[in-house]
This record gives C-alpha cells, structure tokens and sequence, in this order.
C-alpha cells in the first residue's frame, strides 16, 4: 500500500504534530510504502520571510528524522525539489470545479482566522490534489479537518479519468480516530495559531512551565478530581496503555493528589517519550549536510516516480 503524508514548515512542532501525524507515520513506514514531505510549496500561502520558511523547511526535516523517519524505509523530500508537482497542479485546475473549491471548508475556516484570501490559499486543495495523484497515493492519512481536501481530490481525479482514461489511482482518507484532535493547555485542539500548543524539544523547566498552564478546575487538594474532560488526563492518556490509564484514573479519584501533580507527571511522561527524539535531533543538528543528503536522496526517488506520471499525463492531454 501506497501511503502518502506532508507537513507544512510553519514554525515549531508540537504534541498535537507528534500524535496525530509523526507518530503514526513512523508506525506507517514499518507496514507501508511510505512517500513523506515537507510542504513549503503549501506553507507561501502563510510564509512572509526567504530566510525563516529555509529556516523551517529545515527543522522540519530535522524534528521529523529524530522522532523516526527512517530515510531507508521512507521516500522523504522537500516538496518544491520535485517541481512536476506544479505542472501537475496547473493541468488539474482545467478539472477542478469553482464550486468545488468554493465549498472547501478549510479556505472558509482560514480566511475568518485572518488569513489572506489568496488564490494560493483559495487553489491549495488543488496542490494538494496534485501531491497526492503524482506519485499514485492509495491512502493519505489526514485529520478530520483534511478528509474533505481527500474527496476534492477523487473528484478531480475522477473527472480526469472519464475524460482521459484511468490515469490517476482514486485515494483514500486515513483517519486515526483516538488521536484526531489533540488538545492544547486551554482544551481547544491544539495549534500554533490558538498559542495553546506545547512544543515537542523544549528544554525541561520550560516544559514545566508550559504544563503548569494547562486550564484544570478549582476543586481543591483533598477531594476526588475527575479526569474525564480534564486537560491534563486526556494528554497524559496518550502515552499511556489500557492498564496505565486505570492506574491514573485511580489517582484521581484518590483524592490525595491535585492538580499540580498531574501536571508534573504530564511534563515526565513527555520528557520520557522524546528522549531518544532529542539525541537524534542533537545528532542531525550537528550533521545538517547529511539531512541535505537524504532529502535530496528523497527527491530524486519521488521525481523518478512524477516524471513517469507526468509524461503520461501530458501526452493524454496533448502536451
């Protein structure tokens, strides 16, 4: 199986990130065909300043190899090295509906953030769509918000095909349930644009402190606490199995421990958890020539792969 994910380089990554898409993607590289790039195409429609989108396209690519991403099990670049993502994304707005964009969610969602109401950021599910049909994806793993961005792109594609035949393969969403949405310190899901996220290489009296903010109740020292719909519990539950889940709960429910000691057992479990992670990301840090080597390594296998599709696309269309 064919799978396919990216990541925009718009800053810092945090737990929400880690969870909900570098997580499951090292787990996807060990059972799948796993094609994972970073998309700074995608991140112009934020991006203001040269040097910090380099700057983040770089970190990216250096957080996403400490947590795991292995370059020998994982096709792994930078979005605009495979420039044939462009041609294709200009041969698919020919077959991409206005309504259809019109009705995309997200360009809703981001204009009323304050967002700039672009044709870049109008068109990005069309880039998308572009992604993900170059390289003959069969699954994209992708949050709820992002399964629409998924059907646009089937539909694109489907238009394509009863035109030109069965060029493109039809995706499908992957969506993990239990990790969908992640919290952030105030209980909204967790974004850099909300300023709720923790951030996954903080040094440790920073973490504390950003755990210390996490919004909890005012019930007092000395009485049970609940830990369904409690910030700090549904963090901690992430890292945690079946039996250890019950084990917190009891905590809870003790009444011996408050708040302030979920919270330090919140900032534990993360420090534990990215303890490899930050070895690694020192590793690579020190050796950035080398993180240049595999995303360029990375780029040449996607580009041997979208030149190939690319030359069948335009001789259909009469290019």
């Amino acid at each position: 199986m064919r799978v396919l994910t990216g990541i925009q380089a718009s800053g810092k990554l945090h737990l929400g990130n880690y969870f909900g898409a570098m997580k499951p993607m090292v787990e996807l590289q060990e059972q799948h065909e796993l094609f994972t790039f970073i998309a700074n195409y995608h991140s112009l429609t934020t991006s203001k300043d040269a040097d910090t989108l380099r700057q983040y396209t770089i970190d990216a690519a250096v957080d996403y190899l400490s947590v795991g991403i292995d370059p020998n099990k994982t096709t792994f670049w930078i979005q605009s090295h495979v420039p044939e993502v462009l041609e294709l994304y200009w041969i698919l707005s020919k077959f991409t509906p206005m309504g259809l964009l019109e009705r995309a969610h997200s360009y809703k969602d981001k204009v009323a953030k304050g967002i700039p109401a672009s044709h870049a950021l109008f068109s990005y599910p069309v880039l998308m769509a572009a992604d993900i049909l170059l390289l003959d994806t069969e699954q994209v793993p992708v949050g709820k918000d992002q399964i629409q961005h998924v059907e646009m792109t089937r539909d694109i594609a489907i238009k394509f095909n009863n035109e030109y035949g069965e060029l493109f393969t039809l995706p499908e969403h992957l969506v993990q349930e239990e990790v969908a949405t992640i919290p952030g310190i105030d209980g909204q899901k967790m974004s850099k644009s909300y300023n709720n996220a923790i951030d996954l290489f903080m040094d440790e009296k920073s973490l504390q402190k950003r755990c210390n903010k996490i919004v909890s109740s005012s019930t007092p020292l000395g009485e049970p606490l609940e830990y369904e719909g409690d910030n700090i519990y549904a963090l901690a539950s992430l890292f945690l199995n079946d039996e250890e889940k019950l084990e917190l709960q009891a905590r809870y429910r003790s009444g011996k421990e408050g708040y302030g000691h979920f919270k330090k057992y919140l900032k534990e479990l993360i420090w534990e958890e990215l303890g490899e992670a930050r070895e690694k990301r020192a590793y690579y840090l020190s050796h950035i020539d080398e993180v240049h080597d595999i995303l360029a390594h990375g780029a040449k296998k996607a580009s041997a792969i979208a030149s190939v599709k690319m030359e069948k696309v335009k001789a259909a269309i009469g290019l």
